[in-house]
């Protein structure tokens, strides 16, 4: 027990004692021991029978503390009585409580304001964007000539994806701010004068631009038919027939629409089945890559163009082992370059099983000779009217393009033609009637086919055939042997193109 205890519950017991011998004289009353407390003294003890109550002077904070208990006697004779103290312990547990509590909110405000300081960068990004659209705009208001269907096409993507970054940051902040309302009012504004620009077409710019094309193009067949000596254009040559002396020219881009997983899966490849034994009923096939640029790893199949265009009655598989956008689809399978190896394989359709793997020999692979532009393509198939090709270089070759006929069933090599062209200075290459095709870029807006090598003759030389394009980059290219086209896959974007083709001399 305290000091200051003791020496107050002392003085209470002679204060009782004196009352007792004041008053009435009795028997002699046993001193009362105290029970054991933590912090109490169990040899302080009292000889009263009365309890204490101060009421004057200090006395009354001594009544707040301690309040009438009724005492016991022992057999020896011993008063006993029990002293509660106040519970003053401090509260511990409460207190750590609100320090776990403070420390989650902490976490969670650090949280929230990394997103915040994330989403002000990128609505600094997106007004820069705005900005950019809203001078394109201005331009197409000025002058309706320079627009394109693409130009809509491009302009309405990009505000689609400012549009749900906007609700993301609502979202984020868990109701509005001023900056984020105005972002939604002014992509709101765009996307509303681009569908009037579009649909108004004052004045049938795109209308009369098929018109002129179908003039130039009757023309030009008019123009041709007055040279009899002259070697003309030859309209399209029976399908699967190789009755011609070759591609002479390339029509401008038909833009079909833009891949099936959107803008940002910039590389992959697309096409046309082509089945000699069916080749009018050939599936459309989209194999977009990965956002790496590197794994193919869903592919979708149409059995109809208007299907594609429309993304319905799509049958989408997975593969985990393509690489690069050098798939080529023959005879109902796919032809693909396995994950970071030489090896090649053959993909049964049907039943999106892997039916024959093979080794591509002395091929190189992981991006030891890809094409200008295009990564992860060193191993590039082709189809034409003669069957299954690869074209890709070797070691040996230093680089120089190599092309390999293949069985398109159990992928053995039949033969293989050394050309003096190197590769990585192609963007790309195509087969058509065992004569390879190779382009290169000239800018941002243009192709050219420049190089042929003729695998029936053994000649090779040069060509100047231009190709326009809509995007930067071409990641591949794909010829059907029966509608005589090319399938290619410009920057996500899915184009094709009719081949002209010179007619062999009667």
């Amino acid at each position: 027990m305290r000091p200051g205890l003791s020496f107050l519950l002392a003085l209470l017991f002679f204060l009782g004692q004196a009352a007792g011998h004041l008053g009435d004289a009795g028997p002699p009353i046993p001193s009362p021991s105290f029970s054991t407390f933590p912090g109490v003294d169990s040899s302080s003890s009292f000889s009263s029978s009365s309890s204490y109550n101060g009421s004057s002077g200090s006395g009354g904070s001594v009544s707040q503390l301690f309040s009438n208990v009724t005492g016991s006697v022992d057999d020896r004779g011993t008063c006993q009585c029990s002293v509660f103290l106040p519970d003053t312990t401090f509260p511990v547990d409460r207190v750590e409580r609100l320090e776990f509590t403070a420390h989650v909110l902490s976490q969670k405000f650090e949280k929230e304001l990394s997103k915040v300081k994330e989403y002000v960068k990128l609505i600094s990004v997106y007004e820069k964007k705005l900005l950019n659209l809203t001078v394109r705009i201005e331009i197409m208001e000025k002058d309706t000539i320079s627009y394109t269907e693409l130009d809509f096409e491009l302009i309405k993507v990009e505000v689609k994806e400012m549009a749900k970054l906007v609700v993301q940051l609502k979202e984020s902040f868990g109701g509005s701010s001023e900056i984020v309302d105005q972002l939604e009012v002014e992509i709101r504004n765009i996307t509303l004068l681009v569908e009037k620009l579009e649909t108004l077409d004052k004045n049938n710019v795109l209308a009369i631009r098929r018109e002129i094309m179908a003039l130039k193009t009757k023309l030009k067949e008019c123009e041709a038919s007055k040279g009899q000596n002259t070697p003309v254009v030859h309209p399209t040559p029976t399908p699967g027939s190789c009755d011609h002396g070759g591609v002479v020219n390339i029509s401008k881009p038909s833009v079909v629409q833009l891949n099936w997983r959107g803008f940002s899966y910039r590389y992959g490849a697309w096409g046309k089945d082509y089945s000699p034994q069916h080749p009018n009923k050939g599936l459309y096939w989209v194999a977009p890559l990965n956002t790496d640029g590197k794994l193919l790893e869903y592919y979708r199949l149409y059995n109809t163009l208007d299907d594609l265009l429309l993304y319905v009655n799509a049958r989408e598989l997975q593969i985990t082992y393509g690489q690069g956008s050098g798939t080529a689809v023959y005879n109902n399978n796919m032809y693909i370059n396995m994950y970071n190896t030489r090896n090649i394989a053959r993909v049964n359709l049907t039943t999106n099983t892997i039916a024959v793997t093979q080794t591509l020999p002395n091929a190189a692979y992981n991006n030891r000779f890809s094409y200008a532009n295009v990564a992860w393509q060193d191993i590039d198939f082709a189809v034409d009217e003669n069957g299954l090709w690869v074209i890709y270089s070797t070691e040996a070759s230093t680089g120089n393009i190599v092309i390999s006929k293949l069985n398109d069933t159990t992928l053995q090599v039949l033969n293989t033609w050394y050309t003096k062209q190197y590769k990585p200075s192609a963007s790309n290459a195509f087969m058509v009637c065992g004569v390879l095709y190779a382009t290169r870029t000239l800018n941002t807006r243009t192709e050219e086919i420049f190089y042929y090598y003729n695998t029936n003759t053994g000649k090779e030389g040069k060509l100047d055939i231009v190709v326009h394009k809509m995007q930067e980059i071409v990641q591949s290219i794909n010829y059907n042997p029966f509608d005589r086209k090319l399938y290619v896959y410009n920057d996500g974007y899915l184009l094709n193109y009719d081949l002209f083709f010179l007619q062999n001399p009667q």
